[in-house]
């Protein structure tokens, strides 16, 4: 896992190994946070990707993944014969379009500043990839 370095941006890579899946992320990130030194601030977390996206979610129990997994399915099939994009994996951009690229946290100490049971997840629609977690950190205080 090679990082580019700069003194405010980390960037990183996970591998998935399934064709859609939540990763969880949380323990990755907090380990740039700390390699980076990065106290305490304001984290924007960004998957430059498009068929795939990043959220905040319940991290205790995985059957939260695997049912939000299962929504995703049902609401946007993988295979639907009115869709245009001839690649195939329109499925897959629809669902990152619906939950974003994108996210802000805080950090506190170092640590990812999350509710109890929170974690940030990577969410795979057209996997298994290597896919690019970018952190940009803007300190406070």
């Amino acid at each position: 896992m090679e990082a580019k370095q700069s003194k405010f941006f980390s960037e990183f890579e996970v591998r998935t190994h399934k064709h859609s899946q939540l990763v969880s992320v949380s323990e990755l990130i907090e380990k740039e946070i700390q390699k980076k030194g990065w106290t305490d601030g304001l984290l924007h977390v960004f998957v430059p990707h498009t068929t795939a996206a990043v959220i905040i979610q319940e991290d205790a129990d995985p059957d939260v993944q695997k049912d939000i997994l299962y929504v995703l399915d049902k609401m946007i099939p993988w295979e639907d014969s009115t869709y245009q994009h001839t690649e195939g994996n329109t499925a897959a951009h629809v669902k990152s379009a619906l939950l974003g690229n994108s996210l802000h946290c805080n950090v506190i100490g170092a640590r990812l500043k999350l509710g109890t049971w929170q974690g940030v997840f990577l969410c795979e629609f057209d996997g298994p990839r290597t896919r690019k977690i970018q952190l940009s950190f803007v300190p406070i205080g």
